[in-house]
């Protein structure tokens, strides 16, 4: 598959390439994708794209833009005179575009603004007035919008007169005089109803919408439970702003995980490989801080239990395995239940369900891990550190009671974190697989030399 693609794009590079006429050229393009094409504008040299901006026609050179990333069409746009790149702009769908302004210069920006429609303009600003974690900041008003008391007659002529200027056509969304949302109509109903009907029987008054000022990270799963082409998005007197595209869904899905996964491996956000030292840092540093803090806390313990170590220095060479599994398993069960809070709403009875079987897991594994320490490392430390049988077997059996405490305490852990994060309206992943896992050594040492002293030492007094 990979290699079907190197040879689409070598082959679009010939044609840019080579020598034939510009209308030649630009009716050879137009039968690949925009997505090939915009694949091959990092190879080209200035001069060849300024030539493919000569030849192509606006509309052409916006869709291509739109595969691109919002810095590199921000880029390809400063190649050119900024008419013509104000009206590429324009034909954009208006949440890409106002991304992409957001990395122009502000002197430059202004001018593309200002040569701009007024209807355009109006739509930058109203997008541009939510946060960036709003939905509202996400949404394009590339739709039709139609009255609910039109017939089918005219609701078609209304359709074929805004179809010149928005493509995404498979669904109208129906208003009432206030422009207020009514609900929607398939393309399929309206072109196959019978023009003097009126539209009321054709309309869906039940059609998913969400407004402007909700999180993004709140309307992710309820945009995902829905297969339809665009969901509409409402201001607070439920008037129709704009709508989010099954594109833009996906791409809203893709950040999330993006972020879930930087915040699993203990970052405060995405990192781009381009990006400066100092914002790479300022994403990586506030969690090492706080790990920082914890691994001091943990050390600490360790060094409550000087003692033992001093009594029992063989114990030291065992700690690694009861931290490491500790800490594995506590990851297992937060990845666990991440994806679960991410595809569910749990009751009370549900999590609590979720925090036992985590727990089940943690003692049956545990209870098979332990059992296999205590064969396997009584037998080592009998054979190769020249111990007593009963010494040696004192010292496994404390290791697999340890291993089987922290392995559920763990299990615990990395359900019950993510969970409570959830209820106080935090994200779980910022429960990290570092927090989890550090939280968890401090669990497995306080186990591990806490047996250690009552089994080993109070009750056998065993020294060496």
């Amino acid at each position: 598959m990979e290699k079907g693609v190197q040879d689409h794009k070598q082959e679009i590079l010939n044609i840019i390439r080579s020598n034939v006429s510009p209308a030649a050229m630009t009716s050879r393009l137009e039968d690949f994708h925009e997505n090939d094409l915009a694949d091959v504008l990092p190879d080209l040299t200035v001069p060849e794209r300024c030539k493919l901006y000569r030849i192509m026609d606006l509309d052409m050179l916006s869709d291509i833009f739109e595969y691109t990333d919002e810095a590199g069409a921000a880029e390809y746009l400063q190649e050119m005179d900024i008419k013509k790149a104000a009206a590429i702009l324009s034909r954009m769908e208006t949440d890409f575009l106002v991304d992409v302004l957001q990395k122009i210069d502000k002197g430059r920006r202004k001018l593309l603004i200002e040569l701009m429609d007024d209807d355009v303009r109006h739509d930058i600003e109203v997008i541009a007035s939510f946060d960036e974690d709003e939905i509202g900041s996400r949404m394009t008003t590339n739709c039709i919008i139609i009255r609910e008391n039109l017939t089918v007659k005219q609701a078609m002529s209304s359709l074929i007169g805004q179809a010149a200027k928005n493509d995404n056509i498979s669904t109208l969304f129906v208003v009432t005089e206030g422009q207020k949302f009514y609900g929607a109509i398939d393309l399929k109903d309206l072109i196959i109803a019978r023009q003097d009907h009126s539209l009321e029987e054709l309309i869906v008054t039940s059609y998913p919408y969400v407004y402007a000022e909700q999180e993004i990270d709140d309307c992710i799963e309820d945009l995902k439970d829905y297969s339809e082409d665009s969901i509409p998005v409402l201001d607070n007197d439920n008037r129709l702003l704009g709508v989010i595209t099954s594109a833009s869904i996906i791409d809203l899905v893709d950040d999330a995980m993006g972020e879930d996964y930087a915040m699993l491996a203990g970052l405060t956000a995405e990192e781009d490989l381009k990006e400066p030292l100092r914002e790479s840092m300022k994403k990586r540093l506030p969690w090492l801080i706080v790990l920082l803090g914890l691994g001091m806390v943990v050390s600490s313990v360790v060094g409550m239990f000087e003692h033992v170590v001093t009594e029992l220095p063989i114990i030291m060479c065992f700690q690694s395995l009861i931290l490491d599994m500790a800490g594995n398993v506590g990851t297992q069960s937060l990845a666990v239940t991440i994806r679960v809070l991410m595809d569910e709403s749990l009751t009370g009875k549900q999590k609590a369900e979720l925090v036992v079987k985590e727990m089940k897991i943690g003692f049956c594994n545990g209870g098979l891990l332990g059992l296999l320490s205590f064969v396997c490392i009584g037998l080592y430390i009998y054979l190769f550190k020249g111990k007593s049988l009963l010494f040696a077997y004192a010292v496994s059996g404390c290791i697999g009671a340890a291993l089987l405490l922290a392995m559920v305490i763990s299990s615990a852990v990395g359900t019950c974190i993510p969970l409570f994060f959830k209820k106080v309206n935090i994200d779980p992943a910022v429960a990290s697989g570092p927090l989890i896992t550090t939280v968890n050594d401090l669990v497995a040492v306080v186990a591990y030399y806490g047996l250690s002293w009552i089994f080993l030492i109070q009750m056998l007094q065993l020294v060496g």
